[in-house]
């Protein structure tokens, strides 16, 4: 194969490569969301064309005298056209809720805790961007709410509080932590309902609802509580991450659930565990059920539909409570609704005792490497005061942990290029003996102590802890609009410039696949550098390759977090400076400059027969 074939063949690699990655992740990305977008409006426009509603869900069967999951209602309010949000707020009796990282209230109606805002968090980095909305009243745009309540048994007859109940606010004028408000309703035949809820400094309610039988007969009542969310929110749609329905089941352990899986399948009930919770998680927030800590329950997940528009449930059930005559019984329940911080999630595990809570935080499949690594960032910042100078930082000490090996996979390199000239005398004199030509080349590693494949070893072991560092900038709120310097306010974002437009001089935006800022761009560089250190590969055809790989990473980074491209940047300035040390060590010559002149030159290695 000649020289021209060989670089027309590496270049048609390389742009297959490039544009696979196109065509079949970011387009098939970008063509689902476009059509989903196009079918909620579609379904917006229908007028309720094959709609359903609170109460046509049919329960699932159940023992005599006792309710199944599906006895918890499904909640939802048919409305043709959504209402604005501060109309629907504005329109009901509430009580307002303040604390330092929440804003919102409880609507009297149905005692829902339905409006809800995250103090602390912008939509955009620009800071005087809006608050992030979780939680919204129905008939809104897109209601999402927490509600409670009580379960008669199957055929009994008994006055229970629903979603249109209107309670009342017996004390408490607003809820605030160390200030809880009670709320209660009598159902003028015996039972007075009460729901007494208090918050935290963090993002945690305690819902602890009581029943006071005025009568003289027994009443049996079973708790539950239920998640509701009106219409599909969008999500990133990448594997690393989980959006949807979650919740740790006993011994069950994790459960996952994507939206569209549960459309599909339109219910999915699970058998009673002793401990557990439930919700639904977004990539930086969450709404959670933590049911009754002392009596199991059976939880569920439903999906429906209200004007069209695709409905999400989560609910559980509890075991019965029985009040006599005369008596007053309650459970307490608990609700996280607000930001999946890492500190915050684990103190609710440890003082609340809430099981596998920390894996409502999506830690992935290197779960031990990565949230250690998120503690030694966040323990890294807190020293100096910036994520992207942390980010550095910890670079610095996995390349100290990893140095030793680093250290004997470098010296091979080195090694492997001091013998290089043997090695072309070895293929030149064997070019038609391929068994002789390897057999000579090992005895060749064997009398120097190479071994050839060491030098893969420092990017293998890399890749548990790129991966979890990705991790960490992709799901961890912390990272969230955390700025470096300059042009980067985002860690957890892509660089914004781009060389296609030159970093913003000309007023025109490329294509996503065409977003190559300054990071990704030093990225490359440094991945290019590192590479024209190593002997060349002796085949012409992989040499090609090799000289094309950093352009590919390059253009594939670009749309990974800015965090990311930084740390494999300074990761490769550190490797070159080591193996540049390494080298010298060695007596061995650094011919980074003729490696570069000989890419251009028209001489190259002939490729093996």
């Amino acid at each position: 194969m000649s020289d021209k074939q060989n670089m027309i063949l590496a270049m048609v690699l390389s742009a297959i490569v490039l544009l696979g990655w196109q065509y079949f992740v970011i387009g098939p990305q970008i063509e689902e969301e476009r059509q989903r977008q196009e079918a909620i409006q579609a379904q917006q426009q229908a007028q309720g064309e094959g709609e359903t509603g609170p109460g046509t869900q049919v329960p699932g069967a159940a023992a005599p005298g006792s309710p199944s999951a599906g006895a918890v209602p499904q909640s939802g309010v048919r409305q043709a056209q959504p209402v604005s949000r501060d109309s629907v707020v504005a329109a009901s009796s509430r009580v307002d809720i303040r604390t330092e990282r929440m804003a919102g209230s409880i609507n009297l109606t149905g005692a829902r805790i339905d409006d809800l805002r995250l103090l602390s968090y912008q939509e955009t980095s620009d800071p005087d961007s809006p608050t992030v909305l979780l939680l919204s009243p129905s008939a809104t745009q897109n209601p999402y709410y927490a509600e409670f309540g009580w379960v008669a048994e199957s055929g009994a007859e008994v006055a229970l509080p629903g979603p249109q109940t209107v309670w009342t606010a017996e004390t408490g004028g607003s809820l605030a932590v160390d200030q809880p408000v009670t709320l209660a309703w009598d159902n003028g035949a015996g039972l007075i309902f009460r729901r007494t809820i208090s918050v935290d400094a963090g993002y945690m309610f305690t819902v602890t609802q009581s029943v006071e039988n005025t009568g003289g007969d027994a009443v049996t009542l079973y708790p539950f509580g239920l998640i509701s969310r009106h219409g599909q929110p969008q999500t990133t749609n990448f594997f690393i991450l989980h959006e949807g329905l979650i919740g740790v089941f006993g011994e069950d352990g994790l459960q996952e659930v994507d939206y569209e899986d549960l459309i599909e399948a339109k219910t999915m009930p699970y058998a009673q565990v002793p401990s557990g919770w439930l919700g639904i998680t977004d990539k930086y927030w969450a709404t959670a059920l933590i049911p009754p800590a002392d009596r199991p329950f059976t939880p569920r997940y439903t999906s429906g539909s209200i004007v069209s528009k695709p409905t999400f449930q989560a609910d559980y059930l509890s075991t019965a409570v029985v009040v006599a005559g005369g008596t007053t019984a309650d459970v307490t329940t608990r609700l996280f609704a607000g930001a999946k911080q890492v500190e915050l999630i684990d103190d609710y595990e440890a003082q609340l005792g809430i099981d596998r809570f920390e894996l409502l935080i999506d830690w992935g499949w290197f779960y031990f490497i990565t949230k250690p690594l998120f503690y030694l960032i966040d323990y890294l910042y807190g020293i100096l005061g910036n994520f992207g100078l942390a980010i550095l930082a910890v670079t610095v000490l996995i390349k100290l942990a990893f140095f030793p090996l680093a250290n004997k996979s470098y010296k091979s390199m080195t090694m492997m290029k001091k013998v290089q000239p043997e090695v072309m005398e070895i293929r030149d004199k064997y070019a038609d003996d391929k068994q002789k030509q390897q057999q000579m080349m090992m005895e060749l590693y064997k009398k120097e102590k190479i071994n050839p494949l060491s030098g893969c070893l420092p990017i293998l072991v890399q890749i548990p802890v790129f991966f979890a560092l990705y991790k960490v900038l992709f799901v961890t709120i912390d990272m969230r609009h955390a700025p470096f310097y300059g042009w980067i306010q985002d860690l957890s974002a892509p660089d914004p410039t781009t060389i296609f437009n030159l970093f913003g001089l000309i007023p025109w935006t490329p294509p996503d696949f065409l977003l190559l800022g300054v990071w990704p761009i030093i990225m490359g560089l440094t991945m290019f550098v590192q590479m024209k250190m190593n002997p060349a590969p002796t085949d012409a055809t992989q040499a090609l390759i090799f000289n094309w790989m950093p352009v590919l990473f390059t253009f594939m980074l670009a749309s990974f977090p800015a965090g990311l491209v930084i740390y494999w940047a300074w990761n490769n300035a550190l490797s070159i400076l080591q193996q540049g040390i390494i080298m010298r060590r060695y007596g061995v010559k650094i011919e980074l400059f003729d490696n570069i002149k000989g890419m251009f030159s028209k001489k190259q290695n002939k490729p093996a027969e």
